[in-house]
Order: structure tokens, then sequence, then C-alpha cells
């Protein structure tokens, strides 16, 4: 065995050594902290006694066995080589005294009765066995040897002064011994040495991973052992066979750090196990309370024991600055301690906790822990500590409390109400999880234990769940005089009088009554008072379109809305309200934004459905890709199952992403899988029937679209919800209509919508603009299509601007305008290739001319234009007139002409025919 930093003291025992076999006898005190290798120090230096012709006889103290009379020296007396007749005297002296010990009154001090002859002749052996041989008496852990085997070695260790004998004893600084008589009797001797351990240092450790796992991992990890260690050659040791273990597990590469494993652990719980009892209640204390203040009230122990047991430990290596080195310290010393006692700790520590004033969390993680506590502070302490973890974002801490809270609770009403704080937790983690309370609530909404907010929120999660019956009655509960008497309860009712007509609208009638009372909502708290102005504006959207001072409004919300335990209504109403209102450029930044904070405040459930708001922008902006991706998010966030009748938003995103892109077959994957029939009373189920007939449409199943568009059109009539800036639905009807040949059915549907689209609703009126070309005159369709573009750039949907553009492509082609046509294919395959629009950009592809003259060199003479003649030029290019050039660039007829000579001139062609194509005019055009 190899000593580290230990050769000063081995060469100290074995001067000692030398000294006795010349006859000088020597006595050694070994001390240091547990576990610091003291008896690893005594085993070499044993083993070196031995080659230099001394002999050995060793003997070991044990806490288990110190009311054993005599043990420790009965050990010394089996391992020396005595012959027969002097091993049975000296045996028949030993149970002699052992009998007189055990039959020694109580009051008497254990030893003291021991005949003085008894202990002479007893050392009379081991001091005739050192004339025949230099003698070694090594004694570990003698501070738990019993008092009359302390007698007899006290005594001995006056004698071996002339004795060819070397006694050597090790002891823990901080052990008990049974009384100080040894200890004192030992040091006052001349020939008495002690000799101090102590922990490695960081070269020490290094020098020691060296050993065990080679020079490159001691250069690499040598820090970190260190400080997992603090230098204790046992916990070193140990980390270096959770190394070795990780090692062979991990064949193809080396661990990047120190793990601290098992034997860590273990060599954690033998430390503690060699000290003193008292030093195992202190360190299971600490491990109970985290830090060093109070654990003597924990423990019910004197300070000054307390600080020594500390000081214990900290010699030893397991703690820094008054806490564990490690939590797996912690973690070795909780799973070392029975779980009746664990459970008792915490129990001491919530009450300590409660007295001091800590902290709720702090208070109700004990409580966890300790099972029952019956005190009339419990309830409401775990249900602080619940309302701080969900401000935090701790909300599987926040269930945990709120379980515990509502088994300890005793009065009906207010376990209604912890149950509705758990709901409301536990909808945060998956929507599923709070399934199993709702009949709880029912009932105690029937019994009249559940009132107010505490009923709106059942009403809603049992809407989500598409049990319409149950919430039925419940929202009529809620609509008797005087249910809504406290202001807290009247405006949560205004503000779900507004959710329900924009998410449920058949159950608008159900709070009919409190449409007038706005402005006393308004008053509750600013909280509401957001809530309220965020649903307002999104029933407004859906109803008469967006103005403009409203969605300033909801901008001004998401800025100092931040997820807490009740905002998710705010922004998810804000993000909806400026998507509808075709701010999608400007609210997909917001919605990013909210989701890292979701995922951030442990929300799954939240971080899923604000990844189907991402995913309904993405389709907006005409970004398949993002669609897609956002989508399968929060359908893998959260299971199908969990989604209830909501399921239809991202199901219908990533139908309608999939057709864009042409995945046929992927899309029939979730067109086969139920939906609730309960989804089709929503606006889920509008954006479902419309993702439906779109791709029934892109499938030629003509009237099986033209059938789903007509049922969300009238689903939306009939909730006052028909407005194009929700889903353009007549725009997508009559192309159905025109792909069956029902023109003039298609021409009365898109003249319907143009006349529904307001100031900002560009989206919508560009595709209606693109369907009105398609029944109009060949010669009128060029102007209508580049308004079309016009608007589907400006609303940022570029899978709606591709569509338009081919059509463009399409009419020049029927024009015979075979350059233009090329030109605005040009731009038209980017803009698909771009949403990944796989079968238009096919389509594209294949309408390119390769008879077509080539485009006129441009390369340098473009670079000669300047911005005014550039931007007319790419306007002529794309085939607007002279006239709508003037028009759209604000600029005179005449000008236009005079910018056409010049630019004719320096490229250096004589007729607009000749103008290069689109693309090579750059980001300037505008179709």
């Amino acid at each position: 065995m190899k000593l580290v930093e230990r050769e000063e003291e081995l060469a100290c025992l074995q001067a000692l050594l030398d000294s006795a076999v010349l006859g000088r006898g020597k006595v050694a005190l070994v001390g240091g902290a547990v576990a610091t290798g003291k008896s690893a120090l005594l085993h070499v230096f044993a083993e070196q006694a031995i080659e230099r012709g001394a002999l050995a006889v060793t003997a070991t103290g044990s806490r288990m066995e110190r009311d054993l009379p005599l043990g420790v020296l009965g050990q010394l007396i089996q391992d020396a080589p005595l012959v027969p007749e002097e091993r049975d005297r000296a045996l028949a002296l030993l149970n002699e005294g052992a009998r007189a010990v055990l039959a020694a009154e109580p009051e008497d001090t254990g030893g003291r009765q021991i005949d003085a002859q008894t202990v002479h002749v007893l050392c009379t052996v081991l001091l005739e066995l050192s004339e025949r041989y230099p003698l070694m008496i090594i004694v570990d852990d003698v501070h738990h040897a019993d008092r009359a085997s302390l007698l007899c070695l006290a005594y001995l260790a006056r004698r071996v002064r002339l004795a060819r004998i070397v006694m050597v004893f090790g002891h823990a600084d901080h052990g008990r011994w049974p009384d100080g008589f040894f200890q004192t009797e030992l040091v006052r001797q001349p020939h008495c040495r002690r000799i101090q351990l102590t922990r490695l240092s960081r070269a020490g450790v290094a020098a020691l991973v060296e050993e065990e796992a080679g020079r490159e991992t001691a250069d690499r990890l040598a820090d970190e052992w260190y400080a997992l260690s603090g230098g204790n050659p046992l916990l070193a040791n140990a980390l270096a066979d959770d190394y070795r273990q990780l090692t062979r597990s991990a064949a193809d590469e080396p661990p990047d750090g120190v793990t601290a494993g098992d034997h860590y652990g273990q060599a954690v719980l033998s430390c503690l196990q060699r000290g003193h009892e008292q030093t195992m209640r202190v360190a299971r204390g600490l491990a109970i309370l985290g830090e060093p203040e109070s654990l003597d009230r924990l423990l019910g122990l004197p300070g000054p024991d307390v600080g020594r047991e500390l000081h214990s430990l900290s010699a030893a290596g397991l703690l820094t600055l008054g806490r564990f080195r490690h939590d797996a310290v912690r973690e070795a010393v909780l799973a070392g301690t029975d779980a009746q006692e664990r459970a008792d700790l915490h129990r001491r520590a919530a009450e300590l906790g409660y007295d001091l004033g800590s902290s709720p969390a702090v208070i109700a993680g004990h409580l966890l822990r300790a099972g029952r506590v019956e005190a009339p502070w419990v309830v409401p302490i775990l249900e602080e500590a619940a309302r701080s973890a969900l401000r935090t974002g701790r909300v599987e801490a926040a269930v945990d409390y709120l379980r515990m809270a509502w088994r300890e609770c005793a009065d009906e009403t207010q376990r209604a109400k912890i149950m509705t704080m758990l709901v409301r937790a536990e909808w945060r983690i998956n929507p599923a999880a709070p399934t199993g309370h709702l009949a709880e609530l029912a009932e105690a909404m029937n019994r009249g234990s559940l009132r107010g907010v505490d009923a709106v929120v059942l009403a809603r999660a049992l809407l989500w769940y598409g049990r319409f019956d149950d919430a039925r009655d419940v929202l009529e509960q809620l609509n008797r005089p005087g249910a809504a008497a406290d202001p807290e309860t009247a405006a949560e009712l205004v503000v779900s009088r507004l959710w329900l007509r924009a998410t449920h609208p058949p159950f608008l009638d159900r709070l009919r009554h409190l449409a007038g009372d706005q402005g006393l909502a308004t008053m509750v708290s600013v909280s509401v008072s957001r809530r309220l102005e965020s649903a307002l504006a999104l029933a407004e959207v859906l109803t008469r379109g967006p103005r403009e001072e409203d969605m300033d409004a909801v901008e001004r919300i998401l800025e100092d809305s931040r997820l807490d335990e009740m905002t998710l209504d705010t922004v998810e109403n804000s993000l909806l309200a400026l998507t509808y209102a075709g701010r999608c450029e400007r609210v997909a930044p917001w919605c990013d934004l909210f989701s890292v904070e979701a995922s951030s405040r442990q929300a799954p459930s939240r971080q899923a459905r604000l990844a189907a708001i991402r995913a309904e922008i993405a389709v907006r902006q005409g970004d398949m890709p993002a669609a897609e991706h956002h989508a399968r998010l929060a359908l893998d966030i959260i299971p199908v199952s969990s989604w209830g009748v909501a399921i239809g938003g991202p199901l219908s995103s990533l139908i309608l992403a999939l057709t864009a892109m042409g995945k046929y077959d992927a899309v029939r994957e979730y067109l086969d899988r139920p939906v609730p029939e309960a989804m089709f009373q929503t606006r889920y189920g509008l954006h479902y029937l419309h993702a439906r007939g779109r791709h029934s449409l892109a499938t030629d199943y003509f009237a099986l679209a033209l059938r789903d568009f007509q049922q969300c059109g009238d689903l939306m009539a009939a909730w006052n919800l028909d407005t194009p800036g929700l889903i353009p639905w007549r725009a997508d009807a009559a192309e159905a209509c025109l792909r069956m040949g029902q023109a003039e059915e298609a021409r009365q549907l898109v003249q319907a919508q143009l006349d529904l689209c307001g100031p900002g609703a560009t989206r919508g009126r560009g595709a209606a603009l693109r369907l009105l070309a398609a029944v109009s005159e060949l010669r009128r369709r060029p102007p209508l299509l580049r308004q079309a573009t016009e608007y589907l750039q400006a609303a940022g949907d570029r899978y709606e601007l591709a569509r338009a553009l081919f059509d463009l492509v399409e009419v020049y082609e029927a024009l015979g305008e075979h350059r233009r046509a090329k030109t605005i294919a040009g731009r038209a395959r980017a803009v698909a290739v771009e949403c990944h629009a796989q079968p238009l950009a096919g389509t594209l592809s294949r309408a390119d001319d390769p008879g077509a003259p080539p485009a006129v060199p441009a390369g340098d003479m473009i670079d000669m234009l300047s911005d005014a003649e550039r931007r007319v030029a790419a306007l002529a290019a794309a085939g607007y007139t002279n006239r709508e050039i003037a028009a759209k660039l604000y600029i005179t007829i005449s000008t236009v002409e005079q910018h056409l000579t010049r630019t004719y001139r320096k490229l250096n062609i004589s007729r607009r025919a000749d103008l290069p194509l689109v693309l090579e005019f750059g980001d300037q055009l505008v179709v």
C-alpha cells in the first residue's frame, strides 16, 4: 500500500522503532480527523517493522465492544506468539479480570475495581515477550477501547521506557474517551511522542489520482477531485472507485469529470460511523436543515456540543463553510437515516421554521417529507408556498404543496378552493392531469362549497374537454341572482363572457345578463383589467374586424405581461387578436418570447398552447416548414388526448402546412385520427373544417371541400364571427366552385368576401382578388392579379403570394406575353421554394418557355440606372402601364416616360418588351 504525504510521519515511527530495538522503549499517539489515513499508516508501519525483525502485535477498538471488559487487551494477547503455558495463564487472568469487572457494583466506575496484581501479570507477559523479540504494540481506534484495557495499556506504557517495545495508538482527534485519564497519562511520559495527521493537500490528491487513474486524468481532474474529497483520503479513493466504474461502463472515452457515486456515498457513511454517535446525529440534522443555524434547537443539544461536532465534520472534509461539501454527502447521510427518524426530523424542522418565521417554501418542503403534521398553520403555509412556487415557475412543487394542503384541510369550502388551485397548477403541466378532480369539484358546486371565481375555473375546464352539459349546469348556477355578489366574481364572469364569445359562442347566452359590467371589471385589479381588455380586443376582431387603437393597446399589454399564475389568458388573447388582425410580422416575436418563458417556468401546457398559436401565425405568413415544426411541437409537448376540443388548433395548422407542401400521405394520417365531436361547437372546429376543406381541394375532392367550407361559413355566420381575418372561407369556397365549373356562384362568393374586407384585411382581400381575376375576362386579369400580389405582399403571406404570381404567369402565357410570363415565373418559383410549396414550385418549373428569347445581358448596364429609373423599369418589366406606375410611385406620367426613355438609352434597347428579367433588378420589384 502506497501512502501519500505521510513520509514524515512514517519516518518518525521508524525512528521510534529503531530506538526501541536498542532498548529504549517509546510510545506514540497518532491522531487526526476521521478517515485521514491513520489505519493505513499503522498498517504500513507494521509491515515495515516485521521486515526489520520486530514483532507486531495489533488490536483495534470498536464502539460496539466498548462494554467488553479487557477486550482490546485480549486481542493483543491472542495476537502475541506465546508458548502454550504463557497463553493459558494469560487467558485465565483475562477471564478472571473480566468477571471481576462485570460483578462490580453499577456505581463503581468501570475498570477501577480490576485487581492491580492482575494488571501487573498481564502486562508482564508482553514485557517478557519483548525480551525475546523487539515488540511493536499497535492499537487502532484506541478511543473505542474498554476502560479496563486502557488501564492495562497505561500501566504498560509507563514501563516500556527501558524495554524493547514501541507502543503506537491511533485515535480520532474528536473521539470520545471513557474518561480523560488515558491520554493524560500517556502525554505526561517523557518517552511519548504525538503524531498528527492532516488531510491531503491539492498536490497530494493529484498524486493519488495519478496513481489510480493516470497522469492525464490527474492533470485534468485534480482540482475537481480535491474539491469533492476535501483532501480526505477515504473520500478521494472512493471517488477513484466511482471513476473506474464509470470508465468501464463508458468504454469509448473517459468521463468528462469526477462523479460522486455509490462508493463515495458509502465512504461518507463510513466516516460518520467511525465517529461518535452525536457526530452522526448532527450530520443528520444538518442534512435536514441544510445550514448550521438552529441545529441546536432542532436536535435539542447544547450549542457547544453542536459546534464541536460541526468542527469534527469539517476536519474530516465533509463540510466546507458549515455546509456539506457536495450534495452527494447530504444524500448519503439521508440515505443512511431511518425513514421514521427522517420524518421526525422534518416535522421538527417544519415546526422550528414556523416558530422562526422561515419562508413558506422552506416550511412546506419539510412538511412534504414529514408526512402528517397536525397544526392549524399547516394548510395556510402550504397554500402560500404553492402561490409563491407558481409565481416563480416551480409548478411541480406547487402541485405537491396543494395536494398535501387538500389532504390536510378539514373545511369543505376551503378544500374546494384548494382543489381549484390544484387544477390550475396541474393544467400548466398537462391539461389531462386535473380531469380526475372535475367530478369532485362539480359535487362541491352542487353542495354550494364551490363558488365565484373557482366555479368559473371548473366551467372552463369542463368546456375544454367538451363536457358541455356539465359546463352548462355550472354556468346556469353562476347566472343565478346573487351568484356573482362579490366584485372579483362579477369581473371574472365579464371576462369569461368575452372568452366564450370568441371561443365557445354557443354558450354565450349562459352569461348574457352580465353584458354591462365591464366598468366594474376594470376596477378589480390591473391584471383583471388587462385580461378584460385583451379578451374584448379578440372578440372585437372576430366579430367586427380590427381597429388600430385596439391593436396598439394589445401590444402595450404584451409589453407589460409576464407568464405568472393568471396571465396566460391575457397573453393568448392578445396574440390571437393581433394574429387575426393581420399583424403576424409583429406578433411572431412576442409569441417566441413567451414560449421561451413558458419553457423556463416548467409549464409544458402553456408552451404547447403558445406553439399552436405560433403555428397558426406561420401558416398566415406562408412559412409552411415553420408551421409544421410548431404544430408538431405543440402535439409532442402534451399528448393529443390532453388537448380536448382545442386539438383543432394545432391539428388544423399542421394539415394546412402539410397540404401546401404536398405531403398528402402525412395529412391523411392526421385526418384519420378521431376528433371530439364537441370541437365543432368551438372556434377550433372552424379551423379544422377549413384545413380539411383545403386538403380536399388540393386532392381534387371539390364537393367535399365545398361542403366543409360552407359548413364553416354557416357556423361563423350563426356565431357572429364571420370576418375574413378569422377564416376567408368564401375565397376557398369560390375556388371549389370554380373547379366544379360553377363560375357564377364563385363570383358571388368572391364579391361577398371583398365587401366584408375592411381596410386592414389585406390577406383576405388579396386572396379574393386572385379569385376575382379567375372569374373575369382574360384582359382584365393582369391588373386584378397585380393588385392581389400587392395586398398579399403587404400581408406577408408568401404562400398566397406565390399562388397569385402563378396565376399571373398563366394569364401572361394566355395573352402571349411569354417574356413577362417568364419574368414573373422566376419570382413566383423563388417564393414557392421558400415556402416549400413543392406542388406549386413544380408547376411553375413547367411554365418556363425554353423558346423565349434570352434576356438582354444587364450586368454593369443595370448598375448605370439611378434608383428612380430602376424602380420604374422594374414595374414596367412586370407589365404595369405608365399610368399605373405613376400612381404607384406618386409621380407624373411624364416623369415615368422620361425615366423609361433614359433607361432604354442606357440599356441600348428600343422597347419595353426588351427590358431585362425582373430578377435582374434585385429586391426593388413590387409585382
